[in-house]
């Protein structure tokens, strides 16, 4: 006769447990492994938790942990000030449990009894933490009840970590420092990046034309996948900012250029669209699968080459280079805010000598008088604007170059005094929302 597992054994299949559980360990994982969130929530070689969920409370469970990072700093303290000593070493997972909980009661439109119990339960049903069930339910009701005042304490707080948050002041000043925090705070645009006719693609999917000729949405709803023109590789989603660099080449018509760490291939799709000749560039081979799926969906062609850029050897010199460089990726806290919780300073230091490397790479890839553009999406200058000043005064073969004429003029106010361009997310494109954190460059080889 089949027997029947004890209640207690048996996992808890209360809607919506198994999403705030799976949110939990997602959380854990970014904190205290410094895992990045988006490999996890990959649908098919992702967390086993996330892929075990349903659609719907996947979405739910992105959201949770999303926010929680997005507020941690906040969350943490709110948490603080109701509990009378810290939480012991060892309970690590229940941090996680309370913070996911606290995300739903402060920051999102969910029934404060729903985020109580829930965590509760989830208390109860691991033995590290089932003696601290009692302080949760305390905390977590407490929080409800004093939502407004706790909120109110919490206005000056910074959603930033101490450690990004000192240096962003130590190079931007106090109050653009706190302005790139707010603006981590506001949702994340979504932006596209059309093949032709900016104008007719924003009054089809709703949206607005920005000065850059990305297509802005107002209030996208639904998948992204249904969206009209996907499917027939009209457009892709590429943020405004992060659409800049590939624009600054001017007149790409016959040229013959390579696009460095290509994949996923937005800014590939971009210079195809501009008439050059692209080779698009990539180690991981299934990063360059991955460009070669969006390349097709979009029905543009590039001659694709799985190899290090530091090894690969063209047969001729290319008339111009992209060099996206990987980076601390700072910049796109608004859409990825765990990056702040999974590198530190030491990550800074490490990547600007890569791309040091990478830029002195891609200046010997192409002819004399040939451009590489250099961008990224950090904030720190030390893989900016530092990095350009060592590689021209450590002799590499490279001047500054001027952008090409004609360039938006709402792009103005991020030019530097070289010449390079550097968003944050304390400023806006032509008062229209928000811009994720990037820099770029345009070096004349010599």
């Amino acid at each position: 006769m089949k027997r029947t597992a004890p209640k207690k054994d048996r996992p808890n299949d209360k809607p919506g447990y198994a999403a705030r559980a799976a949110a939990s360990k997602l959380l854990a994982a970014v904190i205290d492994r410094k895992t990045p969130l988006d490999g996890m929530i990959d649908t098919e070689h992702g967390n086993p938790a996330y892929r075990a969920l349903s659609p719907a409370d996947r979405a739910l469970c992105r959201a949770l942990v999303l926010t929680a990072l997005r507020h941690k700093p906040m969350i943490d303290q709110a948490i603080a000030s109701l509990v009378d000593r810290p939480l012991p070493g060892g309970a690590r997972a229940l941090s996680h449990v309370l913070a996911i909980a606290a995300a739903q009661i402060l920051y999102l439109d969910v029934p404060d009894h729903s985020a109580v119990d829930i965590a509760v339960e989830q208390a109860n049903a691991d033995p590290r933490n089932k003696r601290f069930a009692g302080l949760v339910n305390a905390v977590l009701r407490g929080m409800g009840r004093r939502k407004q005042k706790i909120l109110a304490e919490l206005e000056s707080v910074s959603p930033i970590p101490d450690w990004f948050a000192d240096r962003l002041r130590a190079v931007y000043g106090t109050e653009t420092a706190a302005a790139i925090g707010r603006g981590q705070l506001q949702p994340p645009t979504i932006d596209l990046s059309v093949k032709s006719d900016a104008e007719a693609w924003s009054e089809k999917l709703g949206g607005t034309v920005l000065a850059t000729g990305t297509v802005r949405l107002d209030q996208p709803s639904g998948s992204v996948s249904e969206m009209e023109g996907f499917a027939e590789g009209e457009w892709w989603v590429q943020d405004a900012a992060a659409a800049i660099p590939a624009t600054l080449f001017g007149d790409l018509s016959g040229q013959r250029v390579i696009d460095l760490c290509a994949a996923p291939g937005g800014k590939t799709a971009q210079l195809i669209v501009q008439g050059a000749k692209v080779t698009a560039l990539e180690r991981s081979k299934s990063r360059l699968k991955r460009l070669e799926q969006n390349l097709a969906r979009l029905r543009l062609s590039a001659e694709t080459i799985a190899a290090d850029m530091m090894e690969y050897q063209p047969e001729a010199p290319f008339d111009a280079a992209l060099l996206d460089a990987p980076c601390s990726s700072t910049g796109t806290a608004r859409r990825h805010p765990d990056v702040y919780w999974t590198k530190d300073f030491s990550d800074i230091e490490k990547l600007a000598e890569v791309q040091y490397a990478m830029a002195r790479r891609a200046l010997d890839l192409v002819r004399p008088g040939g451009i590489v553009i250099f961008s990224n999406c950090s904030l720190d200058p030390l893989e900016g604007e530092a990095m350009v000043e060592r590689l021209l005064r450590e002799g590499a073969p490279a001047e500054r170059a001027p952008f090409p004429a004609g360039r938006p003029a709402a792009l103005a106010p991020f030019f530097d005094a070289d010449g390079a361009i550097r968003t944050t997310p304390a400023a806006s494109l032509d008062g229209n929302g928000g811009l994720d954190g990037f820099y770029a460059i345009a070096l004349r080889r010599i």
